[in-house]
C-alpha cells in the first residue's frame, strides 16, 4: 500500500486542487470534433501498420486499490502481435521479475497501452481488457525476442486513439543535439545505488551487475 505524503507540496495544492470534472472542463475550450471523432474500439489497418513499426510499448496498469504503474516494454519492430481486430498480445520477455504489471492485470483486468515508433512524432494509444495468458499455442506465436516467454499479456481493445505528434516535438525526443549531454544526468548505476541504500556497495558493484544483466537480457 502507497504511504500517504506528509508535509510535501501535494499536501499544499491538493488543499485548492479542481475538485470535479465540471471545475475542470471550465478551464478549457470544448475538444474539437476530430479529436472525439478520431476514437475507435478496433483497429484500422493503418493503426495496425504502426503497432507493427513500434518497437517500444508503455504499459498503464493498477492495482485493486487504484494504485498505478507504468512500466515499459521493447523488442524489435513488430514485437506485439496484432491477433485480430480487437486484440493485441505482448510477449513478456526477462525483466526484473517483479511482476507488478501482470499482477496488477490480474487484480483489475484492464490495461491501456502507448505505442512509441522511434524517430516518428505520432503515439497510438489502446485501452481495453486485459489478461494473462500462458497458453502454449499463443505463446509459441511471440518469439520476437528469441524464444517464448513466460506468459503475455493479452488486451481486448476497447479504445484506439492516436495522439497528435505534439508532446514528442515540444520534448525533441528525436532530435540529438536537443539531448543532454551525458554528464549533465547521473547514470544508471548512481540512480540504482542511491535507491538500494545499501553502503556496503559501490558504483563499480552496480555498473558491473548492470552489465551482467544485459548480457543475458533474453533469458
Amino acid at each position: 500500500m502507497t504511504t500517504p505524503l506528509a508535509g510535501s507540496a501535494f499536501d499544499s495544492l491538493r488543499l485548492d486542487a479542481v475538485p470535479d470534472q465540471g471545475a475542470l472542463r471550465r478551464a478549457y475550450e470544448l475538444p474539437g470534433n476530430a479529436a472525439v471523432r478520431k476514437q475507435m474500439t478496433e483497429l484500422t489497418e493503418q493503426a495496425r501498420r504502426l503497432i507493427g513499426c513500434s518497437s517500444l510499448v508503455l504499459v498503464a496498469s493498477a492495482d485493486a486499490e487504484g494504485n498505478c504503474d507504468v512500466s515499459p516494454r521493447g523488442g524489435p519492430a513488430g514485437f506485439v502481435a496484432v491477433l485480430d481486430a480487437r486484440t493485441v498480445a505482448i510477449p513478456d520477455a526477462t525483466g526484473n521479475k517483479r511482476l507488478d504489471t501482470l499482477q496488477n492485470v490480474i487484480a483489475t483486468g484492464r490495461a491501456g497501452l502507448l505505442f512509441v515508433i522511434p524517430g516518428r512524432t505520432t503515439t497510438l494509444r489502446v485501452n481495453g481488457r486485459a489478461v494473462v495468458s500462458t497458453r502454449p499455442d499463443l505463446l509459441s506465436q511471440l518469439t520476437a525476442v528469441g524464444k517464448a516467454p513466460a506468459s503475455a499479456l493479452v488486451l481486448g481493445i476497447e479504445e484506439v486513439y492516436p495522439h497528435c505528434p505534439k508532446s514528442l516535438l515540444r520534448s525533441g525526443a528525436w532530435k540529438p543535439e536537443q539531448w543532454l549531454p551525458a554528464d549533465a544526468q547521473p547514470t544508471s548505476a548512481e540512480v540504482t545505488l542511491a535507491q538500494l541504500r545499501m553502503p556496503e556497495l559501490t558504483i563499480a558493484d552496480i555498473e558491473q551487475a548492470e552489465a551482467d544483466s544485459l548480457k543475458y537480457r533474453y533469458e
